[in-house]
């Protein structure tokens, strides 16, 4: 824990409002600037307690406090740096352990995870059994997705028409597995859009959801061999569709050391900056648009897709109400902090309904998993889609 970065907490108070765990149950030391103030006494001497570990576990880590902050206040490296001195001092009872264990040894491997997918129609009539035997092995079967249907992606995707530029397109780990039509939609709206799009081969994890729980050596392992598989394609631009991994690997300098030699772009960013030159055809949609944490806090990606949901004819965008405020998904938090994130999820599904929109549109896999469960919950339906799937559907003049 970085004592300079500590130091630059005035405790004004500003993020209170902002933060989900102050909102939901409004402890001090559940806000940014108590755990801050958690942080800097153990830069002091005092040892990771239970408390103080429940406390720094309870934290989404979703960087709204960031974006609320006047002073600039670092906390995305503050947590990140906090958490893994809970993963290396704090001695966790067995079975968190083992669950944790578990979690980080299937998540970040696709292969691992395909293993999956033959018992995802299950999962929802196995959660209230495996939810006695652990509350996170409950969460995970209440969140799976419908088995999706596999889809291989070629290699190289080539351009419609006369090329724009070259691009590399992560296809990421949970988003590959659950939500592979995300990325068929992703490398039609590039290469519609003038974009040779490269997909190397032997993708894996990139590393956020590690970095993000403190486990920073896997992390780095995992980073190293995305930065070393896109050096080898030779592109310059990387595409993510996955809020969650943008973020992290635009922070690849600060986890690695030194840079890795292309640009990292979230697919919104990127179109926004490449520029309109495809044909819209109609979509006659309300749509309410999710922000997903680690795209609006942690990237500062807002305006960007909504632009491009606007200029689609027919589609009506609606806002949804308390924007800012975490869905509860936040990478595993769902996993390992699942009553928290529940309240959360809840209070979100309540906000997309009151929009009533007929179309639920989120840049993050988890985001979309955990709207779904908390809206089935709730008894409401709605239809949910990627950016990516949207602009495909208007492009090429099909239904959504």
């Amino acid at each position: 824990m970085d004592p300079e970065l500590i130091n630059d907490c005035v405790h004004c108070g500003f993020c209170l409002p902002t933060c989900p765990t102050y909102v939901l149950w409004g402890e001090e030391m559940d806000s940014p600037r108590g755990r801050i103030h958690l942080m800097d006494q153990h830069v002091k001497g005092t040892p990771v307690t239970p408390e103080m570990a429940g406390h720094f576990d309870a934290c989404l880590g979703c960087m709204a406090c960031v974006t609320a902050c006047p002073s600039g206040v670092r906390y995305d490296r503050l947590i990140e740096q906090t958490r893994a001195v809970v993963e290396r001092e704090h001695e966790r009872d067995p079975r968190e352990r083992a669950v944790r264990g578990l979690v980080f040894s299937l998540f970040p491997y696709p292969r691992r995870l395909r293993l999956l997918r033959p018992g995802m129609r299950l999962a929802e009539r196995l959660a209230p059994f495996l939810e006695r035997v652990h509350p996170s092995l409950g969460a995970m079967a209440g969140l799976a997705p419908p088995a999706p249907r596999r889809q291989r992606m070629p290699r190289v995707v080539r351009a419609r028409g006369a090329r724009r530029a070259v691009v590399g397109m992560l296809t990421g780990c949970v988003q590959g597995e659950f939500f592979p039509q995300v990325n068929a939609a992703t490398a039609r709206v590039l290469a519609l859009e003038g974009c040779d799009v490269v997909i190397p081969p032997g993708q894996g994890c990139c590393g956020a959801l590690s970095v993000h729980s403190g486990r920073a050596d896997q992390a780095r392992r995992l980073a190293r061999r995305t930065v070393r598989t896109f050096r080898r394609a030779g592109v310059d631009t990387v595409v993510v569709n996955a809020a969650g991994c943008g973020s992290s690997m635009k922070e690849y300098g600060e986890l690695l050391g030194e840079e890795p030699g292309f640009r990292v772009l979230d697919l919104s960013e990127f179109l926004a900056e490449l520029g309109p030159v495809a044909e819209r055809h109609p979509l006659p949609l309300t749509v309410a648009y999710h922000d997903a944490c680690h795209l609006a806090h942690a990237q500062g990606v807002r305006a960007q897709p909504r632009e491009l949901l606007r200029g689609i004819p027919g589609l009506e965008l609606r806002e949804v109400p308390d924007a800012a405020i975490c869905c509860g998904s936040a990478g595993t938090y769902n996993i390992f902090q699942p009553e928290a994130a529940r309240e959360l999820g809840d209070r979100k599904a309540r906000s997309v309904g009151s929009t009533g929109a007929e179309l639920l549109v989120s840049a993050n896999p988890g985001c979309t998993m955990q709207i779904v469960a908390a809206m089935r919950r709730g008894g409401a339906d709605i239809r949910v889609a990627h950016t990516a799937e949207v602009l495909d559907a208007s492009l090429r003049g099909v239904s959504l």
